[in-house]
């Protein structure tokens, strides 16, 4: 650490700033402070600045978004806490502060660590999953109230449910919210309306207080019980800023105790105005169809006439039918005529003259006779030149000039000596039937047959 060498050396504030605050920061471990907040700040950008004070002096604080985003309640004005932090000064300003890790309230920190326990635990146990919460009836007709008949919660609810819905029965399920025995009882409660089934919807409600008031709220047995309840159950305890382990347990968590009778009451005026509503459009929806039935009925009114008129109509009607029809007989039967006189004209003008006529079919049948001898005649002499020709080549002459057809055993035609063999057996083909012969070769290249 830099320390002037003598009175005469110079150094800048924001040396002597960076000076205390390493003096601080290394001198000072970190520790836990209590004391009362005062002029709190929660700025946009999530850091919150206070002062701690107590009836002698007071300091600066500072806790930044990362760590006040942990906090499981919200900084008031005046309230009593323990801080765990680092004091160390803020070289700008040449302020010295106490930059904040850890927040609890004063002499509620075991309750606060014991609250996040258990929310970690019901937490992991999936008791907060919202697949396993129940829906809320849209028109309850039975509404249970699970609260001290002298909370003041009990006379915002009933007044909030008699001003939306009067019609709406409340079944009280009487039961402490304050003190050790109150879980016990608020368990037997939300047991004893169950096992009961005589309302829609319960309502587990008390007024604000203090984390003591409440604690009966943050009990595992209550939270339990609620995560277990078949009736839906919604949880109005405390004010906005309060959450308890019910809140989160419960299919549904209100606010307040008024807003929790709001939630599960549908609102009477908003349910006069939709009736009304569908009234409105309930009767413009028959004013239109009695206008369209109106009309057709008009229409239908003018096609519909009198069964005589009708009678008259369709006798006019088969009379002119029947006229068109007398007449079309009339021209069909004229054409007809005319067709058939045209027919005896051509007749008359086309008659036959029959000894001419025989006269030339005797021509062409003497012709006729002419032509197919002269065919017949050609016919036979092409067959005999055929004839001629297939004799001529008929193997069968030539073997009986003296010739034969000599093969081998395989049936292949020998035609040249040069594919005998010595001893080889062949056949002979002759014109009256065949031989069988063996080869000898005589002296030379030839081999000769022995005939």
């Amino acid at each position: 650490m830099f320390f002037p060498a003598n009175q005469n050396d110079v150094i800048s504030v924001a040396t002597l700033n960076r000076m205390a605050r390493d003096l601080l920061e290394s001198g000072l471990p970190p520790m836990w402070i209590g004391g009362e907040i005062s002029n709190l700040t929660l700025a946009a950008s999530g850091h919150g600045y206070f002062s701690l004070k107590d009836s002698n002096a007071q300091i600066r604080c500072v806790m930044f978004r990362n760590k006040l985003s942990q906090l499981d309640f919200r900084l008031s004005e005046g309230m009593q806490v323990e801080l765990r932090g680092t004091v160390t000064l803020y070289e700008a300003r040449g302020d010295y502060q106490i930059n904040v890790d850890t927040l609890r309230a004063a002499g509620l920190g075991r309750l606060y660590e014991a609250f996040a326990r258990l929310k970690a635990k019901l937490e992991a146990e999936g008791l907060f999953d919202n697949q396993r919460k129940k829906t809320l009836p849209a028109n309850p007709r039975r509404v249970g109230i699970i609260t001290s008949p002298a909370a003041a919660a009990l006379r915002d609810v009933v007044t909030t449910l008699r001003r939306r819905m009067p019609a709406i029965e409340l079944i009280l399920y009487p039961t402490q919210v304050q003190g050790s025995t109150a879980p016990a009882q608020i368990v037997a409660a939300i047991n004893a309306a169950n096992l009961r089934a005589e309302v829609d919807v319960l309502i587990v409600c008390r007024g604000g207080g203090s984390i003591e008031d409440l604690w009966a709220f943050n009990d595992e047995a209550v939270a339990r019980a609620i995560a277990a309840s078949k009736l839906p159950l919604l949880s109005g305890v405390g004010h906005e800023t309060d959450f308890t382990i019910a809140d989160f347990v419960a299919d549904r968590r209100a606010p307040t105790p008024t807003a929790a009778a709001e939630m599960v009451s549908p609102s009477r005026e908003a349910l006069q105005q939709g009736l009304d509503l569908t009234r409105r459009q309930l009767e413009r929806a028959l004013s239109r169809l009695l206008t369209d039935k109106t009309q057709q009925l008009d229409y239908l009114g003018r096609r519909l006439q009198h069964p005589g008129e009708r009678l008259q109509r369709q006798q006019t009607r088969l009379t002119q039918y029947r006229q068109q029809l007398q007449q079309r007989l009339q021209d069909m039967l004229r054409q007809r005529q005319w067709r058939l006189d045209a027919l005896r004209y051509k007749l008359a003008q086309g008659k036959p003259a029959l000894p001419r006529l025989q006269q030339a079919l005797q021509q062409r049948q003497q012709q006729l006779q002419g032509a197919v001898h002269r065919q017949l005649t050609q016919q036979q002499l092409a067959l005999g030149r055929l004839e001629a020709t297939l004799l001529a080549m008929n193997p069968e002459a030539v073997l009986a000039r003296g010739y034969a057809i000599v093969q081998n055993e395989a049936g292949k035609v020998i035609h040249s000596p040069a594919e005998l063999h010595e001893g080889e057996a062949i056949r002979l083909q002759l014109a009256d039937g065949s031989a069988r012969a063996r080869v000898e070769l005589e002296h030379g290249t030839q081999s000769q047959l022995p005939f």
